[in-house]
């Protein structure tokens, strides 16, 4: 079973690397990051670099797809021939998902047309616009179209693949491998429970990933 996780300048790191520490350790799972071009590929912070092991042209038929998203989604949603790989390899995937505003880019391909959607909560409301149905879910399954919230929720997300590729005792040891459990010292991890003035802060900076 191949994953192909996408990657392109100014991902956001654990949209990809969190999946991958789980759907990696799916018996009989071959991850390969693709990009444009193999090499190094910057996250947006800018000081780590993830090395796509593969150009898309060379990745013609995985079993599931993942997009994260990140600041460089604005690029991308641009960027005719990523989407067109996306659109490609969809007509024979088993999962295609997305962490993030990596939804934005499912729906920029045409696959999330009357879909439920989830994104990274400041990039939710773009969804519409792709014929997309907005849910404030941390994770969203509609057909084969799995998508996951902001960042950290992509963790969420591949442990409810890997329950559904390789069954719940698999994806429960796993999640004990990883140790996946989460206790933050905070209670501002959605904009439901974060304090309303937060919010609106960071709606009003340049520190929200994701942003198109």
């Amino acid at each position: 079973m191949q994953i192909a996780v996408l990657l392109y300048d100014r991902f956001t790191a654990l949209d990809a690397v969190g999946p991958y520490e789980v759907l990696g350790r799916i018996p009989g799972a071959e991850v390969v990051f693709a990009a444009a071009r193999p090499g190094p590929v910057r996250t947006d912070l800018g000081t780590l670099a993830v090395t796509a092991d593969a150009a898309l042209s060379e990745v013609t038929s995985p079993d599931v797809l993942l997009v994260p998203g990140g600041p460089g989604t604005a690029d991308v949603l641009a960027d005719p021939a990523t989407l067109d790989w996306i659109r490609q390899v969809d007509a024979g995937t088993t999962w295609t998902t997305s962490v993030c505003s990596g939804s934005l880019l499912l729906g920029a391909a045409g696959l999330l047309l009357g879909r439920r959607a989830t994104s990274h909560w400041i990039s939710l409301e773009h969804l519409p616009a792709f014929g997309a149905v907005p849910t404030a879910e941390r994770v969203v399954v509609d057909g084969k179209y799995a998508t996951a919230a902001g960042v950290s929720a992509g963790i969420d997300l591949a442990l409810e693949l890997a329950g559904r590729i390789a069954g719940d005792e698999t994806a429960r040891a796993i999640q004990l491998v990883v140790e996946y459990d989460p206790r933050p010292p905070y209670d501002a991890g959605s904009v439901a429970t974060a304090p309303a003035g937060l919010v609106a802060a960071l709606r009003a900076s340049d520190l929200v990933v994701g942003a198109p």
